[in-house]
């Protein structure tokens, strides 16, 4: 009863909002669409959506439907990809999710040398999960995770990569600067960037602020490193990045690093993989190559 088609358009109706958006999406007309819909209904028993004035609202039965085209839907998509790359003798593409923001410039340094030792194997990269990175991977949306937080569960294995120290990074006329190391209460009174992480997720909250239950003065998210680390540098505000990539953007902005508490903040990048991928040589052969590759300035906390 329940086809491919009906998942298409329970989620095409809540991307676009209503069922003429959807049918354009789709290429189909909004009769055909509605009746495809009714059909479903019938043979269901219950109904999928109701209308609520203009607009159509889910019912239990239809957020359920929803949840499984989000997470159907791509894993359909992929293996369609899959064995159309299998039909023409390519190798395939690797699908990388990033949980890491400032790990973008060393993951641009590892992916290099893996497309000139893999020609027959494309790189692609997600920063964006509808169930996170860890949903991603299980819904074979990615095949390779890049976290600092590994979630180790049944069916997926977490690789450690390299060790790094999460540091402050302030103007380099900074107060900070005169000190051998920031304490939670120096915060309070500044404006905070981050990445656009959930607060639960960053160090800085987790394991500086929160326990000594301190507030920054502000906190603003930025995209990108770029633009962060020319705020701090025009006194804006402080961020905390890793120590290699802060020490690499110090040689090109007025900018300083500071630790964060007596003993640092030290952490770990991994790359998570579905356990039964571990047969797929360029997926192995990726990993060993990050595991080689040391960043030029990464330093272990003292």
């Amino acid at each position: 009863m329940l086809e491919r088609i009906h998942l298409r358009i329970i989620h095409a109706v809540h991307q676009q909002g209503s069922l003429t958006a959807a049918a354009k999406e789709l290429c189909v007309t909004q009769s055909a669409l509605s009746h495809t819909m009714r059909k479903l209904e019938d043979n269901l028993g219950t109904a999928v959506w109701v209308r609520d004035g203009r607009s159509l609202r889910l019912t239990q039965a239809g957020h359920y439907l929803l949840n499984i085209a989000s997470r159907a839907l791509p894993l359909l998509c992929g293996a369609e990809e899959r064995l159309k790359q299998i039909a023409m003798g390519e190798r395939g593409t690797l699908r990388i999710g990033m949980e890491c923001h400032p790990c973008y410039q060393w993951l641009l340094k590892v992916v290099s040398p893996f497309l000139e030792t893999w020609p027959g194997v494309d790189v692609d990269v997600k920063q964006k999960f509808q169930f996170g990175g860890v949903g991603a991977l299980l819904d074979y949306e990615i095949d390779l995770l890049v976290t600092p937080d590994p979630y180790f569960k049944s069916g997926l294995v977490f690789e450690p990569v390299f060790d790094y120290e999460q540091v402050l990074v302030v103007p380099k006329d900074h107060k900070l600067t005169a000190k051998k190391f920031a304490q939670a209460e120096d915060l309070r009174d500044q404006v905070l960037f981050t990445y656009p992480v959930s607060k639960d997720r960053l160090d800085i909250y987790t394991q500086f602020l929160n326990p000594d239950q301190v507030i920054p003065k502000q906190h603003k998210t930025v995209e990108t490193t770029d633009i962060m680390l020319q705020m701090v540098a025009c006194g804006r505000g402080v961020a905390a990045l890793p120590r290699w990539l802060a020490e690499e953007y110090s040689t090109k902005l007025p900018l300083s690093v500071v630790r964060l508490g007596k003993n640092g903040i030290a952490k770990q990048i991994y790359l998570g993989t579905r356990e039964g991928d571990s047969n797929i040589d360029y997926l192995s052969a990726f990993i060993k190559m990050a595991q080689c590759y040391k960043h030029p300035v990464a330093v272990s906390p003292e």
